[in-house]
């Protein structure tokens, strides 16, 4: 069965495109909305499997976008939320990862035009995972060294995380860098660990680690 999408964006060419694009990659497009209003009515009744959603939409072009997403996840737990933004605005990637629960993504509208790195990151929010822009990660990386508990992390574990918040599954990790699969589970354990985590899904504890690594930027 084919993941149902939601997209909202309010440039008309840029909105087709992604249309086009997921279903040639086996996605069913359910809507595509332009505004904060429509995307808000379309996510809470068509309850789709993952939405595409544009920060800036009409009425406002703040955040309109961002709060609807949010407000339609109150309404329908776990929705999953992909966010496409033109500038890196950390505040946005720290609300989406608030609850914790994952099926997360904040893209760079540039990363549209690469159809392999937007379609993995659609299909891993759907999937529950979480999918932030390398870009993003960068910028937060560069301003969270002196910040615990993050401080207490070594080189190689911040290399790990950063790989883990941008949506990496372990064995993705290992081939990035070229280590074995065990030693990233170590340096993954060892993250948990020095972030105060206690024992419980794992998937859910990388979502809590992403959200501790973002949260540290706020100093």
């Amino acid at each position: 069965m084919s993941p149902r999408v939601v997209i909202a964006e309010d440039l008309y060419l840029l909105r087709d495109g992604m249309v086009h694009l997921l279903q040639a990659h086996g996605f069913e497009v359910v809507a595509a909305v332009e505004s904060g209003p429509e995307l808000l009515a379309a996510l809470t009744t068509l309850r789709p499997d993952v939405a595409v959603v544009d920060v800036r939409l009409p009425p406002t072009f703040t955040d309109e976008g961002l709060q609807a997403a949010l407000t339609a996840r109150g309404a329908v737990p776990g929705l999953p939320v992909l966010v496409l933004s033109q500038h890196v605005e950390q505040l946005y990637a720290r609300e989406l990862l608030a609850d914790g629960s994952g099926a997360i993504g904040y893209l760079l509208k540039d990363r549209v035009f690469n159809a392999e790195q937007f379609v993995d990151a659609v299909r891993r929010v759907a999937a529950g995972g979480t999918a932030m822009d390398p870009e993003v990660i960068a910028k937060l990386l560069a301003s969270t060294a002196r910040h615990e508990p993050l401080g207490a992390l070594s080189p190689r574990e911040r290399e790990v995380l950063e790989l883990m918040a941008e949506g990496r599954s372990n064995a993705a990790i290992s081939q990035r860098l070229f280590l074995s699969e065990s030693a990233i589970g170590k340096h993954t354990a060892s993250i948990f660990a020095k972030l105060d985590l206690a024992p419980s899904d794992d998937d859910n504890r990388r979502v809590l680690a992403v959200l501790a690594y973002l949260n540290a930027a706020r100093g």
